[in-house]
C-alpha cells in the first residue's frame, strides 16, 4: 500500500536528488533535501484537507490529482509562478524574466521579494475564506465545542464569512500594507496593491469554490438520475454513459484542489529565498515535496483516515486559519518559517491526539454496554 501509493514520491526524490548533484554538487543536494523538508511541514494541512474533498472523487480522479495535478502543481506553482510574478511587477517579458532568473539570482530575488504583499494578499484571503465557511457551518462532529457550537449558530447569517474576510483585508490594508515589507528592509505603502490582490483572492474562492459547491451538492441527484437512466436502458437497450455528469462535477473540484494548492504554495515559494534564490534548487526541493504531500492526500483517503480519526479535518482548517493570518502579517513583518510550520503541526498533532482519545472512549463505551447486555442476559 505504502509503495503503491508514494512509489511515484521516491522515484521523483531519486530523479531530483541525482539532478541536483549534477547540477552543482553535493552542497545543491543539501539544499534540495532541505526545500523538500520545509515544503512537507508547511504542506502538511494542505493534504488534510485535500484528502477531505478527494476522498467525494473516484479513482480515475484521483490518478489526474496524481499526474494532471502534480505537473501543474509543480511546474506551475514551483516553477512558472514566481517567473510570472517577476515578469509581472518587472514589466518584463516572460523570455526576459527566465534569463534573469537564471543570471541574475539576487535581483531575482529582489522582485519576488517586492511583490511579496500582493501574493500574501490573495492567498491569504483565499486561505482565510476557507477557514471561515468551515467554523460557521454547523456539523454533528464538534471538536473545540465550546468555540464550534456559538459560531455554527453564527453561520446562519448569509455571507457572513464574505464580510468578515472583507473587513479583514479592509484592515490589513489600512494597517500591515501601509509599511509593507520590501527587499533590503525597507518599507513602502502597498496599500492599494494589497487590498486588489486581497480582492482578486476574495473572489477566486467566491466564483472556484461555489462552483465546487454547488457541483458536489447536485451530485447525488445526477447520480440518482444516472441510475434511473441505466435501469431505463437496461429495459430499452439503448446504452448510456455516466461519465459526463460525474466528470463535470469531479473537474470543478479537482480545480478548486488545485487553487487550494496554489494558495497553499505561497508562503513556500516565498519561504524558500530565505534558504536559496536558485530557481532550479527551488523548483527541485519544492517540487519533491509537493510531490509528497499529494502522495500523503490519497493515501490518507485510501486509508479512510479522516473517517477513523475525525478530527483531523478540523486542525487542518485551523492551521489554514492560522496560515491566512500568519501571510496578511507577513505583509509588513518577516516571520520564520519554522514557526509557521510548528504552528500547522501542532493544531493537526492536537487534533490526532484528540481523536485517538476519543476513539478510546467510544470503544470503552461499547465495552461496558457490552459487558451490561451479558450480565441481564445471564439473569445477573
Amino acid at each position: 500500500m505504502v509503495l503503491k501509493t508514494f512509489g511515484w514520491s521516491f522515484a521523483v526524490t531519486a530523479l531530483g536528488l541525482v539532478a541536483a548533484v549534477l547540477y552543482d554538487g553535493w552542497t545543491a543536494l543539501g539544499l534540495v533535501a532541505i526545500l523538500s523538508i520545509l515544503e512537507i511541514s508547511l504542506s502538511f494541512d494542505n493534504a488534510v484537507v485535500n484528502a477531505g474533498i478527494l476522498k467525494k472523487m473516484n479513482a480515475f480522479w484521483q490518478k489526474i490529482f496524481l499526474t494532471i495535478g502534480i505537473l501543474i502543481a509543480v511546474f506551475g506553482m514551483r516553477l512558472v509562478f514566481p517567473v510570472v510574478i517577476v515578469a509581472i511587477s518587472a514589466k518584463l517579458g516572460p523570455i526576459e524574466a527566465v534569463d534573469l532568473a537564471l543570471t541574475d539570482k539576487d535581483q531575482y530575488q529582489q522582485y519576488v521579494t517586492d511583490a511579496h504583499p500582493s501574493i500574501a494578499a490573495f492567498g491569504g484571503m483565499f486561505l482565510l475564506m476557507i477557514f471561515l465557511d468551515f467554523i460557521f457551518e454547523d456539523r454533528d462532529i464538534k471538536w473545540l465545542a465550546w468555540l464550534e457550537r456559538p459560531l455554527a449558530k453564527l453561520g446562519k447569517i448569509d455571507m457572513l464569512s464574505a464580510c468578515i474576510a472583507m473587513i479583514v483585508l479592509l484592515i490589513t490594508s489600512m494597517t500591515f500594507a501601509t509599511h509593507a515589507h520590501q527587499h533590503g528592509g525597507t518599507h513602502v505603502d502597498k496599500a492599494q496593491t494589497v487590498l486588489i490582490s486581497g480582492l482578486a483572492g476574495l473572489i477566486t474562492y467566491l466564483i472556484v469554490g461555489g462552483l465546487s459547491s454547488f457541483f458536489e451538492n447536485r451530485l447525488e441527484e445526477e447520480e440518482e438520475r444516472e441510475h434511473e437512466a441505466e435501469e431505463e436502458a437496461e429495459r430499452t437497450g439503448k446504452p448510456r454513459s455516466a461519465v459526463a455528469l460525474a466528470g463535470k462535477a469531479a473537474f470543478f473540484m479537482f480545480l478548486y484542489l488545485e487553487v487550494l494548492d496554489a494558495s497553499f504554495s505561497f508562503d513556500g515559494v516565498i519561504g524558500a529565498f530565505a534558504i536559496t534564490n536558485d530557481i532550479v534548487l527551488m523548483a527541485l526541493g519544492l517540487g519533491i515535496g509537493a510531490m509528497y504531500v499529494r502522495s500523503l492526500t490519497v493515501y490518507l483517503v485510501r486509508q479512510g483516515t479522516l473517517d477513523d480519526y475525525v478530527y483531523l479535518e478540523h486542525g487542518a482548517h485551523y492551521a489554514i486559519g492560522a496560515l491566512a493570518v500568519i501571510l496578511l502579517v507577513t505583509i509588513q513583518y518577516e516571520i520564520n518559517e519554522i514557526i509557521t510550520g510548528l504552528i500547522g503541526v501542532v493544531l493537526i498533532g492536537w487534533s490526532f491526539w484528540s481523536s485517538v482519545r476519543r476513539n478510546k472512549a467510544l470503544e470503552a463505551a461499547e465495552g461496558k454496554a457490552e459487558a451490561s447486555k451479558e450480565e441481564v442476559a445471564s439473569g445477573v
